[in-house]
C-alpha cells in the first residue's frame, strides 16, 4: 500500500487507471461474493483518496463514486454501510476544482432508501438508518456549499432527503418505549438514529440561504399531512422547533409565512388539524420573536383573522360546505371552539413580538373587522346574521384583548388613536354583557401601566390604602392632553355601562378598577373631580331608579360608589374629605350594609327592597363633599355641578333605549332635586308619536346645522382672502347700520303735542344729550 500510494503521489496522471483498475477488480469480487478482497480494494481506494490531494483526482472520483454506487447497490447490509462509510470520508475531502458533470442523484435516492430501512433484525435496521443519515449527511456536505455542482437545493432532492430525516426523527417514541435491557442501557451511550437525524437536519437548515428555506420548508408540511402528524401536534412542534433555531434569524419570517399559507391551504381540514398548524405557528413566532413577522405585519393576522371568521362559520353551520351536515355538528362546534382559542392565543404571541407603534396599528386592524351598529355594512341581518355578528365580535374582542395584554406604552394619545378609540367605546353601548365585560377588560389592560390591575381585582372599603403597595407616577402632560381630549368620553360611557339591567359582578369589578386605575395613572386635579362627579352620578341612578334596575344593581352601583370615594379620598389626602366618606360608610355599616361592597359583591348577596325608603346619612352629597375638597384649591363650581352626559350619534346608532333615556335625563334635570317634584303634573302626554318626531326632529336639525356649520368651516378654509374679507367687511357694514338704528330711536325725543317734531325731511330734532356722551354698556360698542 506504501508503494503504492508513492507511485501515486510521484505519478499523478496514473491515478486514473489505477481507479479504474481497482474498480475493475472491486466489481468481480462483488459478483463472485470474494467480500474480503472487497473490503480490501475499498481500502486502497480510501487510502489513495485521502492521500493524493492534486488537480486530476477528479478521473480517480469517478472510478471511487462508481464503486461506492457499486457497494450501496448490494443486498448486503455489511457492503452498505462499507461504501456509505467511504462515501463519508470522501465527502469530508475539500477538493481544489470543481467538478462540472458529477451527479449525485443516484446517492440521494440510496440513501433515502437506506433511511427508511425495515429489516428485520434491529441491530441491523439500526444501522443501516444511520448509515443512510450519514450519506445524506455526506451528500449536502459535498454539495451545498459549492454552486458549480448539482444543487442539493432543488425540490427533487428534498423532497427525499427531508422525509428520511423526519421519518428517523419520528421513530423516537417507538424505540424509547420499550423498556432497555442492561446491554441496551450500555449501547445507548452511542448514537441513536433519532439524534443524528436531528443533528443533520439541523447543519442542513443552517446552511439554508434566502432562497431555499422554501424548498426545505414545504417537504416537512407535506410529511406531517401525509402521516397526519397536526392532531397530537407533539412532534410537529418539535420539528419546527428544530427548524426556527436552526435557520438563520433574518429568515424566520420565511417559515412563518409557508406556515400561513399553509394554514389557508387546510382552511376545509379538521378543526384538530388546524388547530395543531396555529399552535405550532404561535410556538415559533415566540422563538423568532421580532423577526416572526416580517415585512408584511398586517398580513399576518389578516390571516389569521380570516381563518377565525370562517371558524366561526363552520360552527354556526356544522359543515365546511353549504350543505349542513346535523350528524357531526356537536362535534364540530367543540372542536371549531378549541381552535379558534388557538387561534386568539397565536395572535397574542404574534403580537408581543413587535414593538408598539406596530401593535398599535395591529389592534386599530383588529377593531375595525369588528362588526359594529354604526358601521352598517358589516352587520348581517336575521337570526343567523346576529349568532354570526355576536360570535365575530366576541372573538376579535378576544384577540384584542390578547394583544392589549402585552401592549406597554407611555404616550396613550398616540398609541389609541380617536378612530380606534371611538369604535372600542361604541362596542360598550352593545347590549350583550360579554361584549360589554371585554371592551372594560381592553380598556383596562391599557390604561394599566405599572401592573396595578390585580390590586383592584376585589371590590372592598379597605381603611389603609398603603396595604395595596400601589405603584403611582405623576401624570404626565401627554396623559393630560389625553384626558382633556376623550376623558368627557369614557366618562360618558361608564355613566351608561352603569345602567345596564343585565350587569353582573364581573362588570361592576372591571367598573371599579377602571375607575382607580384612570385616578393612578391618568388624573390630574381635574380629572379627580369629573370621577368624583360621575360616581355621584352613578350614586343618583341608583338612588332615583328611573331605570328600574334591580335591588341587586342598585345596591352594586351605592357599593361600586363607596369602595370609589373610599379610596379616592385617602389618594387626595383631604382629611375633611377621608372624614366625611369615612363617617357615611360607618353609617352605612351601622343602618345599610347592604349598600356596601363586603355584602353585595359575595356568592350571596344580601339585598333590601326598601332603597327607596333610605335616610340622607347614608348617602354621599355633593355639596358636603364640594365645600370640603373647595377648601383644599379643587374647583368648588366644577364639583357642585352634577354630572349629565351628552347625547351623540354614537348612543343613537347603538342598539338600545338611550336615546329616550338620555332624552327623559335632560327634561328632569332642572326638577331633580325640587322637593315638589313629586306634586308637579306632567306638561304634556308624552306617547310614543310624540317622542318618535321628537327624535326624527331633531335628528334633521342636527343634520342641517352641522352640513351649515361644514359649509362655513369650508368656505373659510379654501376662498380667497379678499372674498373673506369681503364678506367681513359685509357684515360689519350691516351690523353698523343696525346700530346706527337703535342709536337713533334711543336718542329720538317723545313726540310733541302738535306732532311736528321735525324741522325737515328726515332731520329730527335734537334737544336730548349728543351720542358720543352717552354710557352705553360694554356689550353694545362694537
Amino acid at each position: 500500500m506504501e508503494k503504492l500510494t508513492f507511485y501515486a503521489l510521484s505519478a499523478p496522471e496514473k491515478l486514473d487507471r489505477i481507479g479504474a483498475y481497482l474498480s475493475e477488480r472491486l466489481i468481480r469480487d462483488v459478483s463472485r461474493h470474494r467480500y474480503g478482497y472487497v473490503c480490501i480494494a475499498m481500502e486502497a481506494l480510501d487510502q489513495l483518496l485521502m492521500a493524493c490531494h492534486c488537480q486530476s483526482i477528479n478521473l480517480f472520483v469517478e472510478s471511487f463514486l462508481k464503486m461506492v454506487a457499486k457497494l450501496l447497490e448490494s443486498e448486503k447490509p455489511n457492503l452498505q454501510i462499507l461504501g456509505t462509510n467511504s462515501f463519508v470520508k470522501f465527502a469530508n475531502i475539500e477538493e481544489d476544482t470543481p467538478s462540472y458533470h458529477r451527479s449525485y442523484d443516484f446517492f440521494v435516492s440510496r440513501f433515502s432508501e437506506m433511511c427508511h430501512s425495515s429489516h428485520d433484525d434491529l441491530d441491523i435496521r439500526t444501522k443501516i438508518r444511520m448509515s443512510g443519515i450519514k450519506g445524506l449527511q455526506g451528500v449536502v456536505r459535498k454539495t451545498v456549499n459549492d454552486e458549480l455542482q448539482a444543487n442539493i437545493w432543488d425540490p427533487q432532492h428534498m423532497d427525499k432527503i427531508v422525509p428520511s430525516l423526519l421519518f428517523n426523527l419520528q421513530n423516537v417514541e417507538e424505540t424509547e418505549s420499550r423498556s432497555p435491557s442492561p446491554l441496551q442501557a450500555a449501547e445507548k451511550e452511542k448514537e441513536s438514529p433519532t439524534e443524528l437525524a436531528e443533528r443533520c437536519l439541523r447543519e442542513l437548515l443552517g446552511r439554508a440561504a434566502y432562497g431555499n428555506i422554501k424548498n426545505a420548508i414545504k417537504p416537512v408540511l407535506i410529511h406531517l399531512d401525509n402521516h397526519s402528524l397536526w392532531e397530537p401536534k407533539i412532534f410537529a412542534t418539535c420539528c419546527f422547533r428544530i427548524i426556527m433555531y436552526s435557520i438563520q434569524p433574518q429568515h424566520s419570517h420565511l417559515v412563518i409565512q409557508q406556515l400561513l399559507g399553509h394554514l389557508d391551504a387546510n382552511s376545509k381540514s379538521a378543526a384538530t388539524v388546524r388547530a395543531g398548524i396555529v399552535e405550532v405557528l404561535s410556538e415559533a413566532a415566540v422563538i423568532a420573536a421580532s423577526g416572526s413577522v416580517g415585512p408584511t405585519v398586517l398580513e399576518v393576522f389578516n390571516t389569521l383573522l380570516r381563518q377565525l371568521r370562517l371558524s366561526i362559520d363552520y360552527a354556526l353551520t356544522g359543515s365546511y360546505d353549504c350543505a349542513a351536515g346535523v350528524s357531526t355538528k356537536i362535534i364540530k362546534e367543540h372542536e371549531e371552539r378549541m381552535f379558534q382559542e388557538a387561534v386568539i392565543k397565536t395572535i397574542g404571541s404574534f403580537a408581543s413580538t413587535l414593538p408598539t407603534y406596530q401593535q398599535s396599528e395591529v389592534m386599530v386592524f383588529i377593531m375595525n373587522k369588528v362588526p359594529l351598529p354604526s358601521s352598517q355594512h358589516s352587520i348581517e341581518d336575521g337570526k343567523a346574521g346576529e349568532n354570526r355578528n355576536r360570535l365575530t365580535q366576541i372573538m376579535l374582542l378576544k384577540s384584542l384583548l390578547q394583544v392589549s395584554v402585552g401592549f406597554q406604552c407611555s404616550n396613550m394619545l398616540t398609541a389609541l388613536p380617536s378612530a380606534f378609540l371611538d369604535r372600542l367605546l361604541s362596542a360598550a353601548l352593545m347590549e350583550d354583557a360579554e361584549i360589554r365585560l371585554f371592551v372594560l377588560e381592553i380598556l383596562i389592560s391599557f390604561i394599566d401601566r405599572h401592573g396595578n390591575r390585580q390590586k383592584f381585582s376585589t371590590i372592598s372599603t379597605i381603611s389603609d390604602i398603603s396595604v395595596l403597595k400601589l405603584k403611582v407616577d405623576k401624570c404626565s402632560r401627554q396623559d393630560t392632553v389625553f384626558m382633556k381630549k376623550h376623558g368627557q368620553q369614557l366618562y360618558r360611557h361608564i355613566y351608561l355601562i352603569c345602567k345596564e339591567e343585565n350587569n353582573v359582578q364581573a362588570h361592576y369589578e372591571a367598573l371599579f378598577s377602571l375607575l382607580m386605575l384612570i385616578s393612578i395613572e391618568l388624573a390630574n386635579e381635574e380629572v379627580v373631580v369629573d370621577l368624583i362627579r360621575l360616581v355621584l352620578a352613578v350614586q343618583e341612578i341608583a338612588q332615583i331608579n328611573e331605570d328600574n334596575l334591580t335591588a341587586y344593581n342598585r345596591c352594586a352601583l351605592f357599593a361600586l360608589g363607596a369602595a370609589y370615594l373610599n379610596l379616592i379620598s385617602q389618594l387626595t389626602t383631604v382629611p375633611t374629605f377621608c372624614q366625611h366618606i369615612h363617617e357615611v360608610i360607618q353609617m352605612r355599616q351601622k343602618e345599610a350594609p347592604y349598600l356596601l361592597p363586603e355584602d353585595v359583591f359575595v356568592e350571596k348577596p344580601t339585598l333590601s327592597k326598601s332603597l327607596d325608603r333610605l335616610g340622607p346619612e347614608v348617602f354621599f352629597w355633593q355639596s358636603k363633599i364640594s365645600e370640603v375638597l373647595g377648601g383644599s384649591g379643587y374647583n368648588s363650581d366644577r364639583l357642585s355641578t352634577p354630572y349629565i352626559p351628552q347625547l351623540t350619534d354614537e348612543d343613537r346608532l347603538s342598539k338600545r333605549k338611550s336615546i329616550g333615556e338620555t332624552i327623559s335625563l335632560q327634561v328632569e334635570v332642572e326638577s331633580r332635586n325640587s322637593p315638589e317634584r313629586e306634586q308637579r303634573a306632567p306638561a304634556e302626554e308624552i306617547t310614543y308619536e310624540t317622542l318618535k318626531k321628537a327624535i326624527v326632529d331633531s335628528v334633521a336639525v342636527e343634520e342641517q346645522e352641522r352640513e351649515r356649520r361644514r359649509q362655513v368651516v369650508e368656505k373659510f378654509q379654501k376662498a380667497p382672502f379678499e372674498e373673506i374679507a369681503a364678506h367681513c367687511g359685509a357684515r360689519a357694514t350691516l351690523l353698523q347700520s343696525k346700530l346706527n338704528q337703535i342709536f337713533e330711536i334711543t336718542i329720538r325725543p317723545p313726540p310733541s303735542p302738535s306732532g311736528t317734531i321735525t324741522a325737515a325731511y328726515g332731520q329730527p330734532q335734537n334737544h336730548s344729550i349728543p351720542v358720543y356722551e352717552m354710557k352705553f354698556p360694554d356689550l353694545c360698542v362694537y
